[in-house]
């Protein structure tokens, strides 16, 4: 006999909300206003190139070399620039101090359409949601200023928890604050690896969101929600 559904965890962004401009648009408006002119065609590139270095030299915000989520954003905020021709090294802190800052401000993130109504459609069913987030301890504040936090009884970020996804030790701490079996909760996120396949690694009910309608052949359709307009019907098959 299956067990019922009691919990749904969520990934957040490019699943609840995304960031409203690029990256690049970002942070040309930041460089513009300390009076440097730059295009968001090699300010993308720069920050691709700078991200990458970052993530793959200093994973999870570089928590166990000595970083935070911090001091990590703002090293590659500052690389980023320096690959655009700025040296000023005060003038490079100062960007990425107010760049680190105003990512909290709700201003530059657009909840999806479909967002609000999934969460509330779930509470109505009765179950309790989380998050599962590899974030940094912003992630509290853009909800809320979002208008989303209190949709959820706890947040669990990788910078919080020092364990990101695709690690299954990241989702079996979210099932001990859960408080029930693997089999009682399902996850949403958008990435196959670090959502789909890691939370059913634990045993988690996972269901990939394809808003790109990629159709992974490796994700059985059932699992597959091209919005989340789709999901309160396919949980409620889950919870009896």
């Amino acid at each position: 006999m299956r067990a019922p559904l009691r919990w749904v965890l969520w990934d957040v962004k490019d699943t609840l909300l995304r960031v409203r401009l690029s990256v690049g648009e970002q942070y040309c408006k930041e460089a513009e206003q300390m009076g440097l002119s730059l295009t968001s065609v090699e300010v993308n590139a720069a920050f691709s190139q700078a991200h990458q270095h970052y993530s793959s030299k200093y994973p999870n915000y570089g928590l166990t070399q000595g970083l935070n989520g911090q001091s990590w954003w703002m090293g590659v905020v500052r690389e980023t620039f320096s690959h655009c021709g700025v040296q000023d090294a005060a003038l490079l802190n100062t960007m990425a101090q107010n760049l680190y800052q105003n990512f909290c401000s709700a201003e530059n993130w657009e909840v999806f359409p479909d967002s609000k109504k999934a969460l509330e459609s779930c509470s109505a069913l009765g179950l309790k949601l989380g998050v599962v987030s590899n974030f940094d301890s912003r992630l509290e504040e853009i909800l809320r200023v979002c208008g989303l936090l209190s949709c959820f009884s706890f947040l669990i970020t990788s910078e919080e928890s020092r364990v990101a996804k695709p690690s299954p030790v990241i989702f079996k701490k979210a099932l001990q604050k859960c408080g029930v079996p693997a089999a009682s909760v399902a996850h949403i996120g958008d990435h196959y690896v670090n959502d789909y396949l890691s939370s059913r690694s634990v045993g988690i009910q996972g269901f990939l969101l394809d808003r790109h309608k990629l159709n992974n052949p490796a994700v059985p359709q059932e699992h597959r929600l091209s919005s989340l307009q789709e999901l309160p019907l396919r949980l409620h098959q889950h919870m009896d």
